[in-house]
């Protein structure tokens, strides 16, 4: 019996597969090398293809910088913090008697004029009070003149010794007691007459009246907790803040000094400013639990810009500091040993300066060591720069032009440091560049 061939053995799955990921492995490097050189090619397409270095600030190595001039100036020193404008004086406007709303002489949101009448209450019930008043005083009067002609003719009889002494005296005593009901009287007109008088509800201080709380019909009393309306003093404004413990003494100075004490207030964004004043005073103790105090500010608000409890940003001036030396905000970069700043000698190279700075005032910041009035630092273009290198000066102008999307500069141009080009997108390949 012939016995079959054993069939050969098949191969194992597991080396198709394996050499199916090696594959994969190299496709994928190959496509990161091309990317890789591609973007190297973009980045930098004045490369030359036979290698030499990339990057630079010009010919021969020589970088374009502007320069602006450390100057010696008086520098103000202003602090910012955040502020709340605060009326002066703020009234609640309350009947002080009692009765039926006559008549609202105001318009919501008006201005009103200290004296001004801005309400009226029914007088009736208080003219009738005022002529019972009256009444009263007639009647007793009438008395008192009665009590007076009896007195003088018991007095002429009692000269004659014709009454006794006893009546007589009885007699002056009556005079006396009408002559205290007449001040008694008088004093009940007054009041009457006072009541009759707060029927007129007027304004004691010039402000703007806001929503009114009651509406004519309606009766008002003086116990009212809203009262009638509120009137806001709105010219000059004052405003509220709390500046740090460590400047109160220069502040308390400044205060002392015959000079006022400016003060401007800015909206939240720091782009408008909505005030300029002066510093009135002080609290008298420092809150323990935030370490500043509290300080008090008028400014003129003529135009209406401020408005009662009103979030704004506010500036003070602290101290002016005559002969300073002072610098370009832009000047000075920050580096791991602190403030730094590239100084332009006079054979065209740089040299890199520590500083330590100061105060800051718009685009000026104070130098208190490391540079000196008449040093030219770097204000653009120092992204590249190192101590020693060659510059070259340029004008803001010439910047300008030579990158007008304002991308040439340094790290002002919201580049990268070390990466030029940085943020200005994919640009075209330059003869030289390789083609991947």
């Amino acid at each position: 019996m012939d016995i079959p061939p054993a069939a050969p053995p098949s191969r194992p799955k597991k080396g198709r597969a394996g050499c199916f990921i090696i594959v994969l492995v190299l496709l994928a490097a190959a496509t990161w090398w091309w990317w890789a050189h591609r973007a190297d090619g973009d980045a930098n397409p004045a490369a030359p293809t036979g290698g030499g270095r990339r990057g630079g600030g010009g010919s021969g190595g020589v970088n374009p910088v502007t320069v602006e001039e450390v100057k010696k100036e008086d520098f103000e020193e202003w602090l910012s913090i955040s502020g709340t404008v605060t009326p002066l004086n703020v009234v609640t406007i309350r009947s002080r008697v009692d009765g039926e709303l006559k008549e609202v002489l105001f318009t919501e949101g008006q201005t009103v004029d200290a004296g001004n009448s801005i309400a009226l209450i029914d007088q009736g019930p208080f003219k009738v009070a005022l002529n019972a008043a009256n009444a009263q005083l007639a009647r007793d009067q009438a008395l008192l003149d009665n009590a007076n002609a009896d007195l003088k003719r018991y007095q002429t009889l009692l000269s004659k010794d014709s009454i006794a002494k006893q009546q007589v005296d009885t007699q002056a005593s009556l005079v006396k007691q009408y002559d205290a009901a007449i001040l008694s009287d008088r004093a009940a007109i007054a009041n009457a007459q006072l009541q009759l008088d707060y029927t007129k509800i007027t304004t004691p201080i010039t402000g703007r009246v806001g929503l009114r709380q009651i509406d004519a019909g309606n009766m008002i009393h003086s116990s009212d907790a809203n009262g009638l309306v509120l009137v806001t003093q709105m010219d000059p404004m004052g405003l509220v803040f709390s500046i740090p413990q460590e400047r109160v003494t220069a502040v308390q100075k400044r205060l002392a000094g015959k000079d006022p004490v400016p003060v401007e207030v800015v909206d939240k964004q720091m782009n408008v400013t909505l005030g300029r004043g002066k510093l009135l005073t002080t609290d008298n103790q420092i809150d323990l639990t935030s370490g500043t105090l509290k300080v008090k500010a008028e400014l003129p608000n003529k135009d209406g810009k401020l408005f009662p409890n009103q979030f704004v940003i506010t500036r003070l001036l602290v101290d002016t500091q005559p002969g300073a030396t002072v610098a370009p905000v832009n000047a000075i970069q920050r580096g791991a040993k602190g403030g730094y700043a590239y100084v332009v000698n006079e054979d065209s190279t740089v040299t890199l300066r520590n500083v330590v700075t100061g105060a800051t005032h718009g685009e000026r910041i104070l130098i208190t060591d490391g540079l000196k009035p008449g040093d030219n630092v770097v204000t653009q273009g120092m992204d590249r720069l190192r101590d020693g290198g060659k510059v070259e000066v340029i004008t803001p102008d010439t910047a300008a032009a030579e990158h007008p999307s304002g991308k040439g500069g340094g790290k002002e141009a919201g580049k990268e440091p070390g990466k030029p080009g940085g943020g200005e997108g994919r640009r075209k390949r330059g003869p030289g560049t390789p083609t991947p």
